[in-house]
């Protein structure tokens, strides 16, 4: 599928186009163009791939391999025959999830694009045009991803007969109409009380979030074929008005399980009225959406006092010259605002906070209820899994390079700076305090508490450990003045050390987990560890300008 072929579909319907007043060749022409640009988007499902290899083609229609590849866990519902509502609903809700954030982190190009205002509306050309191309944009963006994420579910549902497969067909429909008119709403109210730079956070928080769904949904695609023999029993409850997948199911039960009780035919015709209520209300927006649009291009740079202060603190209190200290909150900054750099770098710190627990979880017996799961998991030495959250060390220090704003380099070159270790110690100490530090304690506290304060000592030696694992990965990967080289600069040359630094944690692992076996003074391998690290941290970053890339 490639634009040509959607512009050959989309002039077979020219007459209703032309009915409606609409300059369609001008309208083609634009839509084109936005197509185009489509395809020169890296989409949020492929973004960490590599550059050479996104350099070919059409990139919007690539990362619809991935939508499909998601689909086939939806499908996996689909097989499968037991209480209608309750899988409608789980189905239908994993659905809404995935085509909300997908929509939000990619859709927001087309929804947001100010390009019309700023260039067409120059030109000679109606408004009419200008919006009949702007709506065919979008409705060709959401069939490719619902197509993608459906459109097997929708081949699967045939088993359970051809009303099932309709009732399914046009609920997608309103539940399309139901999710751009929800989006809009949502950017309308941002846009009403906030600037754009809030909105284009809150658009690269759930990019974030989709990338760490996608990365555990593929780990957790296999399970679900355990998925059969379900005997479940769905019983009504008013908040389940509030649910709107519980919506969309519950058609499924009155038509094809003659269950016409007022519970179900109330949520039966919310799954109708509310995507029709929505669109309307969206449509009386549209006015105030547009000219509340032009926010985007207002951006606060309101700070918190308070946690500028805090941040001060820290950096007065780790920091041991003022190069240290500049470039510590430097980093700290960078961390902060940069969305690029955010989008590459917080989807391995979710991971990092998930992962520990998605390993713990394959103890999880069927036999066994929650608490004593917990009781059993007390006798193990299943914490070790905490190591896990270290493997985003290695991403964090080998992105520590790069920037969207690498030209601003030049400051290096200018600043009366005679030693570059001070440079590298605060970006490090800045990425320690800001990015990995956090994610551990995050899962240091859960651990404790599922498996008691006498893992305690342990978990000092795994944060010792992390303070090792992350000297040695800035010792391997290739140097840079920090924030200093382009993103598109792919890191081809440090697949093979980032494979080895992942060994040289393995050993890690392995040397605290044999000496524990062993029955080693564990109080004694930590001083030896706080030795280590010491003697490591002084002797890493002496480093000339000559040997930096």
């Amino acid at each position: 599928m490639n634009e040509s072929k959607v512009l050959k579909f989309v002039d077979k319907f020219k007459f209703l186009f032309t009915k409606f007043g609409v300059d369609y060749k001008t309208m083609r022409s634009i839509l084109q163009i936005k197509l185009i640009m489509d395809g020169r988007r890296v989409p949020t499902v492929i973004n960490n791939h590599k550059n050479n290899e996104e350099g070919q083609g059409n990139k919007f229609f690539k990362s619809l391999v991935s939508y499909f590849l998601l689909g086939i866990v939806l499908a996996i519902l689909m097989i499968p025959k037991f209480n209608t509502m309750y899988q409608m609903t789980v189905f239908f809700g994993i659905t809404m999830f995935m085509l909300i954030t997908t929509l939000i982190s990619d859709f927001s190009s087309v929804l947001l694009d100010l390009r019309d205002k700023n260039i067409i509306f120059t030109k000679p050309v109606d408004s009419k045009t200008i919006n009949a191309a702007k709506i065919t944009h979008i409705l060709i963006y959401m069939f490719c991803v619902t197509t993608a994420l459906t459109g097997l579910s929708l081949l699967v549902s045939l088993r359970h007969g051809v009303t099932f497969f309709l009732i399914l067909f046009f609920e997608i429909i309103l539940i399309d109409i139901f999710m751009i008119a929800i989006i809009a709403a949502l950017y309308t109210f941002i846009l009403k009380f906030f600037d754009g730079e809030k909105l284009k956070d809150i658009i690269n928080y759930v990019q974030i979030i989709l990338s760490i769904f996608l990365a555990v949904g593929y780990q957790l695609m296999g399970r679900l074929f355990s998925i059969v023999d379900i005997n479940v029993a769905f019983n009504p409850k008013w908040w389940q008005y509030l649910i709107p997948p519980a919506w969309f199911a519950a058609p499924f039960e009155m038509i094809l399980n003659n269950n016409y009780s007022s519970f179900i035919l109330i949520l039966s015709s919310m799954a109708i009225i509310m995507p029709i209520v929505s669109i309307v209300i969206y449509i009386n927006l549209i006015p105030t959406f547009e000219r509340n649009l032009q926010k985007l291009n207002n951006n606060s740079n309101f700070t918190n006092k308070k946690r500028r202060s805090i941040s001060e603190s820290i950096a007065n209190l780790i920091c041991f010259n003022k190069i240290e200290k500049t470039f510590y909150k430097f980093t700290c900054n960078i961390i902060k605002n940069e969305r690029e750099f955010k989008l590459k770098i917080y989807p391995s710190l979710g991971f990092a906070i998930i992962f520990p627990f998605i390993f713990l979880f394959n103890s999880i017996s069927r036999e066994m209820s929650l608490s004593e799961w917990i009781n059993h998991l007390s006798s193990t030495k299943y914490y070790f899994n905490i190591y896990f959250c270290a493997f985003a060390s290695s991403t964090v220090i080998m992105m520590i390079k790069y920037s969207e704003k690498y030209k601003g380099a030049w400051i290096y070159k200018v600043a009366p700076i005679k030693e570059i270790s001070p440079i590298f110690k605060g970006t490090i100490k800045a990425c320690l305090v800001k990015l990995i530090i956090p994610i551990y304690i995050v899962d240091a506290i859960i651990f404790s508490w599922i498996f008691g304060i006498k893992i305690l000592p342990h978990l000092i030696i795994v944060f010792l450990n992390i303070i090792l694992y992350v000297i040695l990965c800035f010792k391997s990967f290739n140097k840079a003045l920090p924030f200093s080289k382009q993103f598109q600069a792919t890191q081809d040359g440090e697949g093979l050390t980032n494979f080895l630094l992942v060994i040289g944690l393995g050993i890690l692992v392995g040397v605290h987990y044999g000496l524990t076996n062993l029955g080693f003074n564990v109080y004694l391998y930590m001083g030896i560890l706080i030795i280590g690290v010491i003697i490591l941290w002084k002797n890493s970053f002496n480093i000339s300008l000559d040997s930096l890339n």
